[in-house]
């Protein structure tokens, strides 16, 4: 599709808002804490750009598995103790907020957040936070336009896969499986997996902050090709696999 000026559109790399996200059962809105609220801080969502935060710095490091959903919204802090500078909802898109842990001291973990800029992280505290371990990763390899998911040790599964343009690149780095969301009607792809990370060189499509995420094609000439607008089109069986990950599960995209 042309790019429009001056902001270029995002083509299939969304996340547009005609699609309806998969709501789990028996999540309901968390309440805002008083004190968050009275600081009118930016949220740290997929649609909103953060500052003052620290970069991942570690892009390719893998992760430990460890992930953490708020169960209300939390403070967002750039180091521990001091003034938050943005705070994390308990649910986005649709979906409960799991995010990765790449750091932790005693009482706070550093986690990656789903805004731009690409990487960016924040601290939150400790306390008030569900904890799990994900034995789950996947892995996108740019060169080769391969996806691998592993469980642990074990390869579930490994395809080829259209990867962005030359102009359009997806980007690379370690980011996460933001949310599981399902069109309204019937599109390219019965389901959307947006990621915690977006394009670098298109701002928006379709009223959406053009978020990178892995979604199915009905065209299967265009796998092993670099075409996209930087998702990640995956075959039928692939985005089957990617859908039965548990949110905030890592994700490696290589060059």
């Amino acid at each position: 599709m042309p790019l429009a000026a001056p902001h270029r559109l995002i083509g299939a790399a969304l996340v547009a808002m005609s699609l309806v996200a998969s709501t789990p059962a028996g999540v309901a809105a968390s309440p805002v804490a008083a004190s968050v609220t009275a600081t009118a801080l930016p949220e740290a969502t997929t649609f909103t750009e953060l500052r003052g935060l620290p970069q991942d710095t570690d892009m390719y490091g893998k992760l430990s598995g460890v992930v953490v959903h708020p169960a209300r919204t939390v403070a967002v802090y750039p180091q521990p103790g001091g003034k938050p500078t943005a705070t994390l909802p308990a649910k986005q898109l649709g979906s409960q907020t799991w995010v990765p842990v790449v750091e932790a001291r005693k009482g706070w973990y550093r986690v990656l957040l789903p805004s731009k800029p690409n990487h960016v992280t924040g601290w939150i505290k400790a306390t008030g936070l569900k904890k799990a371990r994900s034995r789950y990763r996947a892995i996108v390899k740019l060169g080769t336009r391969q996806l691998t998911v592993m469980n642990a040790k074990k390869k579930l599964g490994a395809w080829t896969v259209a990867v962005g343009g030359p102009e359009t690149p997806t980007p690379v780095g370690r980011t996460f499986l933001l949310a599981l969301m399902s069109p309204k009607k019937k599109t390219y792809s019965p389901l959307i997996l947006p990621l915690g990370t977006h394009s670098a060189t298109l701002d928006t499509f379709g009223g959406g902050p053009g978020t990178v995420a892995f979604h199915g094609w009905p065209d299967r000439k265009v796998f092993g090709k670099a075409v996209t607008h930087g998702c990640i089109r995956v075959p039928a069986r692939a985005l089957k696999v990617l859908a039965g990950l548990p949110l905030g599960t890592p994700v490696l995209i290589a060059p």
